[in-house]
């Protein structure tokens, strides 16, 4: 009878420890953080808009949280050329339409942005 139920005790905790880390994975995360205190509504609205945009970084993540904390919706939040970006791009543009490649797409892309600047 002692062996029986050493097996018993044996599998029940075999099953437990197993089952451990499915457990762990769909547990919800707590809603206090560790020192026990809640979250203020400006800590949650931070934690949501930083996990939100999860993924992104540098420049993008700033801007989407700074667009997330203030209520934007992120098909708003388009991005702006700089103006240099802007002289690129036209004068990419132009080059293009005058089918230019090589050192003579080089040298009338430098005198653009020169001209432009």
């Amino acid at each position: 009878m002692k062996n029986r139920s050493s097996q018993l005790f044996a599998a029940v905790l075999l099953a437990v420890s197993c089952s451990a880390p499915v457990w762990a994975q769909t547990t919800p995360a707590p809603a206090t953080p560790s020192n026990g205190k809640a979250l203020t509504p400006q800590q949650k609205r931070m934690s949501d808009c930083s996990t939100a945009n999860k993924g992104k970084t540098g420049e993008a993540y700033k801007a989407g949280v700074a667009a997330c904390l203030k209520g934007d919706k992120p098909a708003e939040t388009a991005k702006t050329l700089t103006p240099q970006q802007q002289r690129m791009k036209d004068c990419n543009a132009e080059a293009g339409t005058k089918s230019l490649s090589g050192d003579a797409r080089k040298t009338f892309m430098s005198t653009c942005l020169k001209s432009k600047g």
